[in-house]
């Protein structure tokens, strides 16, 4: 029960100590959340109010069934995009059918992780490698930043996930620009910049709100074409269940699958990062994927939209004190409080303000550290990172991330088809063999040749192996009598794999050259036994160490013993 409901292993245990700290990281977060999450419903295409009921039950339900302590799960500016790229070509962004669209999505993307986690597949956060990760996010975060130019210029700029359209509609229209709007919104970006180098506690989000409202208010900037959130809908949220359809599930599916990933991704990356710094708890990847479906799913019901764990929040959640999961529950009660009673006070609400505090979230996911380490360290991944930037930028989030994890595993299987081998000598008066390449006056032998070969055997990188020690092998005269192939990295062969050794075995043995095999681990013995290459009885045919090799093939009795040899193929 305790693995399934993780309530249960901290909320018995509850010490009356934690409850100050729950208490002012909850109502830090809480108030951090409020105008983040109108803002964050924006990109998201939806009036400002679902992201305050976004805000409300997942943070409950990730409480009862998550791992993490401190992580806070409600809207984030990623998947809020992803949603309005996905949703916008099903429904007209302020329709009825918008919102249903963007609600249902929640649904399907919390079945998907719930299932994933049900069939324990929380390895699949492998798939996206950092840079990938970094390319992707950094690209994500100018689109969403760009999206906001319509609300801090004032003009009616498309809004879109193509970057080369937004910039080409804003130059259109940049003479149209409402200077009142654009002095508040810079006037709040400079604010929010300057509190968060203050102090990290302080809410510079919900100052800029209050200062925003008063300012609109008292000076009327809302009748000089300043634009405002007006009306917010009073109240929790209200139960709904949905009505799915076939039709509904064939179009929302895809999109579900890919952010469900994303946002597990987003999550359970900050959960691992908040994790090495408490280490009085660990983090479940299958129970995080569970959390995240089940917030999801019952948040559907009470007209959430997709939700996740945010970076931004979740670190001023753990710098604040958070010990358990009631700090987000305090949030959560927060929200709901500012739902039912403090609704009417953000009529006067720019949408300025609300687009200055989602480009200064994500200006922090613009890596540009981590570039300048790829550019001295690794230029093949600087490539992927690039790539996985510009195809986001030109043609959208999903064709970003899916080629990103293309382009990764393209990479990946050119790496195994080309792997690092190694002719070896022996040190001077060691027993110790290194790298020919990298090291000088090693000692070596006309008649045996070392092989180091550093991954194991498989169908992609067979051919390759074999190619090259026959072709090194026929760079020998004639005195090549023996390949000594040290295979203490080998650690596994495949059926592709035990062919490829056979051939090349046969190979070798046309030009009378003998193969051996030292430091081989026992299951590559076991399928070299099995599939019939060596003699199970040979005690001529492995040695323990690449010396013990080497030793055999420079004795005086090798001759006579290598007709014993019993390296023989089923032909």
């Amino acid at each position: 029960m305790k693995q399934f409901f993780p309530i249960l292993s901290w909320l018995p245990n509850y010490k009356r100590d934690y409850l100050s700290n729950d208490l002012f990281a909850g109502l830090t977060v809480g108030v951090m959340l409020i105008p983040q999450g109108m803002a964050y419903a924006l990109i998201a295409g939806l009036p400002p109010v679902y992201g305050l009921y976004a805000s409300v039950v997942p943070q409950i339900i990730y409480a009862i069934f998550g791992t993490s302590r401190q992580l806070s799960v409600a809207p984030v500016a990623m998947d809020s995009l992803l949603v309005a790229t996905g949703v916008s070509v099903l429904a007209t962004e302020g329709t009825d059918a918008y919102v249903t669209f963007a609600i249902m999505l929640a649904l399907f993307m919390g079945i998907a992780q719930f299932s994933l986690g049900l069939i324990r597949m929380g390895f699949i956060t492998n798939l996206l490698s950092k840079p990938v990760i970094s390319g992707f996010t950094s690209a994500a975060a100018l689109i969403i930043g760009l999206n906001q130019l319509k609300y801090l210029l004032g003009i009616d700029v498309a809004r879109g996930h193509e970057i080369h359209k937004v910039l080409a509609s804003a130059f259109e229209k940049i003479g149209e620009v409402h200077w009142l709007t654009l002095i508040i919104g810079l006037a709040g970006i400079a604010f929010i910049k300057l509190s968060k180098r203050l102090s990290s506690k302080l809410p510079g989000a919900l100052i800029a709100v209050v200062v925003g409202i008063l300012v609109v208010f008292a000076l009327g900037l809302d009748e000089k074409g300043v634009s405002v959130v007006r009306d917010i809908p009073q109240g929790l949220p209200a139960f709904i269940i949905p009505n799915v359809s076939w039709e509904l599930v064939e179009k929302l599916l895809p999109l579900s699958l890919t952010i469900a990933v994303v946002a597990y991704m987003e999550a359970f990356s900050v959960a691992k990062a908040i994790e090495s710094k408490r280490r009085n708890y660990k983090v479940m990847p299958n129970q995080e994927l569970i959390a995240l479906g089940a917030a999801n799913i019952v948040g559907s019901l009470f007209q959430s939209y997709p939700v996740t764990g945010g970076f931004s929040r979740s670190a001023v959640n753990e710098q604040a004190g958070a010990q358990t999961p009631l700090a987000s529950i305090i949030s959560a009660v927060l929200v709901a409080l500012t739902l039912l009673f403090l609704t009417p006070l953000f009529y006067h609400l720019p949408h300025a303000i609300l687009a200055a505090i989602i480009m200064v979230a994500v200006s922090g996911l613009i890596d540009t550290k981590y570039v300048l380490t790829l550019w001295k360290t690794n230029k093949v991944e600087l490539g992927l990172l690039l790539a996985t930037a510009l195809v986001t930028l030109t043609f959208g989030m999903v064709p970003g991330i899916v080629s990103g994890i293309i382009l990764s595993v393209l990479i990946l299987l050119f790496k195994a088809a080309n792997p690092h081998m190694a002719l070896l000598g022996r040190v001077n008066g060691f027993s110790e063999y290194r790298n020919l390449k990298r090291f000088d006056d090693l000692e070596t032998w006309d008649e045996l040749m070392i092989v180091r070969v550093d991954v194991p055997f498989v169908f992609v990188n067979i051919q390759t192996i074999k190619e090259r020690i026959i072709n090194e092998a026929l760079k020998r005269d004639e005195k090549l009598k023996f390949v000594i192939l040290d295979a203490a990295s080998v650690v596994h062969m495949d059926a592709t794999g035990i062919i490829g050794v056979r051939d090349l075995i046969e190979s070798l043995k046309e030009k009378e050259i003998t193969l051996l095999f030292a430091e081989v681990i026992g299951p590559v013995r076991d399928a070299l036994y099995k599939n019939d290459l060596v003699n199970i009885k040979s005690g001529e045919t492995f040695f323990l160490t690449t010396d013990d090799a080497v030793k055999y093939c420079l004795s005086e009795e090798v001759e006579a013993s290598r007709t014993k040899l019993a390296l023989q193929t089923n032909a």
